[in-house]
This record gives structure tokens, C-alpha cells and sequence, in this order.
């Protein structure tokens, strides 16, 4: 699906919904009918109906069409719709096909330049800021955890309340905002988002929405599928990402690195008697 379709449209919150619903769906929109993106959306079908002709088509029929036309048949398709079709009476089995399902989906979705954005901005900053909100604070404890090692400066900043407040005094231009921002924006993210924007520093959100408010406030969005509102929201993709982003950056700080994890191969040897492992 061609996010240039909603860039530049003041959707409203359901329409971005619908947005990101058939962004996520990819080919197999083809198959829903209007009365099931509103009863699955929990939106009304006029609601539904009026957001072909908001983002330039007649009619659902008329944007179908103009998707059949420009369709790209990629595996990545092909794999969603035989993951769909999966029937198992063991959890084990169905959560191994979902996990496979968010893991193209996010992979379909991959944006080569945002990526490779992050990771310079991550390298070259004076120090990263990781926002991890609720479920993500696993996330940003294993950032923090893998790149401190590899030499960077990271601060996990607080989740909510004045303390956010205190945080914004030590931003600067030269630092980086990692923020996971899964769902929707919440006041304390677009204070954040809003701040780092005033003084150019570079911002990075990590969402498991393709069409949000955070496309108007983020410099690099990385997408990674959790599943719909209604779903059980899995981590793995998120999980699968922020690995990737790992490696990325101790690749291409290879000498740092190496000599950090060396300094801490040393300073584990000389101490194993009174910690050891």
C-alpha cells in the first residue's frame, strides 16, 4: 500500500484508522467489503464510505480498481494470506503463525532510508534519550542495556508526570529521541516529540501504526506489526527491530565496540573472585 496516498490528507482520528487498517492489510483489503471494515473497525459505514472519495476515489469499488492496477504480488503476500488461512488447536502452532504474520508484515514495510537514518542519528548523537512507555519498557531496557555497552550514552527518560519536565532541560540539538509510540500519541509523547522538534534534535519513533499523528511529528518512523487494537499485542516484531538496530550500529562502530567489550571481558576477569558470574 502507497503511503504517499495519505500523507497529505487532514484525516480524522477514524479516518486514520481506516487508513492504517488497509495499510496493514495490504492485498487482502481486496477481499472486505465496507460493512466488514465498519463492524471490524467498530465505525460507522458512512464513516467508511466517505473515506474513498477523502483520499481521491469514487467509490471502495474505484480504490479497489486502482489497487488491482498497481498491485505487486510480493511473497510477502502470499505467506499473509496462507498464515490467515491457518487452523490449529494448539496455542504453540497459533502463536508461532502470528508471530510469523507480524514479522513480514513488518518486513513488508521496512524502509531502508528510515533505517539507516536512525542508526547515523543513534551513532552520531551526544546522547539518546529512549521514551518507553508501558509494554515497551522491555524494549528500551535492552537498548539501553546493548548500546551502553558498545559506548553510547543513554537516558531512559521518565514515563509520565513533571519529571518529563526535568528532562527537557537537557535536551539539545545534538542529542536523539527514541521513543516506541505503539497505538496512538499521548500527551506526554507529543510534549516530547513537540520539544525535540523545537530544537531540531532528532526524533525516532518506533509504532505499530502505519497512518498516525506520529507521521507528523517524527523524523524516522520504523514500523513494526503488533496486531489491531482488538488483538493480542505481540512484541516480537518490535523485538526483531530493535535487534536489528543493535547490530546495525555495532557494525558500523565495530573498533568502539569491540574495545568496550574488551575493557568489560577485562574488568570481569580481574573482579571474578568477588562477583563472580
Amino acid at each position: 500500500m502507497n503511503q504517499k496516498l495519505f500523507e497529505d490528507q487532514p484525516l480524522t482520528p477514524n479516518e486514520k484508522t481506516i487508513a492504517d487498517y488497509i495499510s496493514k492489510n495490504g492485498v487482502t483489503i481486496l477481499t472486505y467489503t465496507e460493512d466488514e471494515i465498519a463492524k471490524e473497525l467498530q465505525i460507522s459505514n458512512a464513516t467508511v464510505s466517505r473515506f474513498w472519495r477523502k483520499i481521491g476515489f469514487k467509490n471502495f469499488k474505484d480504490f479497489k480498481n486502482n489497487y488491482k492496477e498497481k498491485m505487486d504480488v510480493s511473497p510477502a503476500n502470499k505467506l499473509e494470506h496462507i498464515m490467515e488461512q491457518v487452523d490449529s488447536t494448539t496455542i504453540h502452532a497459533q502463536m508461532m503463525a502470528t508471530s510469523i504474520k507480524h514479522l513480514e508484515l513488518t518486513l513488508a514495510q521496512y524502509n531502508t532510508e528510515s533505517f539507516q537514518k536512525t542508526v547515523k542519528a543513534m551513532i552520531e548523537a551526544r546522547t539518546i534519550y529512549i521514551y518507553c512507555p508501558g509494554p515497551s519498557e522491555g524494549l528500551g531496557s535492552l537498548l539501553n542495556f546493548r548500546l551502553s555497552r558498545f559506548g553510547l550514552r543513554i537516558k531512559i527518560l521518565p514515563k509520565s508526570g513533571h519529571e518529563i519536565y526535568e528532562s527537557l532541560l537537557h535536551f539539545s540539538a545534538d542529542d536523539v529521541l527514541f521513543m516506541f509510540g505503539f497505538v496512538k500519541l499521548h500527551p506526554e509523547s507529543r510534549v516530547l516529540l513537540e520539544h525535540a522538534r523545537k530544537l531540531s534534535m532528532t526524533s525516532i519513533v518506533m509504532t505499530d501504526c502505519l497512518v498516525s499523528d506520529f507521521n507528523a511529528y517524527a523524523d524516522c518512523l520504523l514500523f513494526a506489526s503488533r496486531g489491531e487494537l482488538w488483538e493480542f499485542h505481540s512484541m516480537i516484531a518490535p523485538t526483531f527491530l530493535v535487534e536489528n538496530i543493535i547490530i546495525a550500529i555495532g557494525k558500523e562502530t565495530s573498533e568502539q565496540s569491540m574495545e568496550k567489550l574488551e575493557m568489560l571481558d577485562t574488568i570481569r576477569k580481574e573482579y571474578k573472585d568477588l562477583l563472580p558470574r
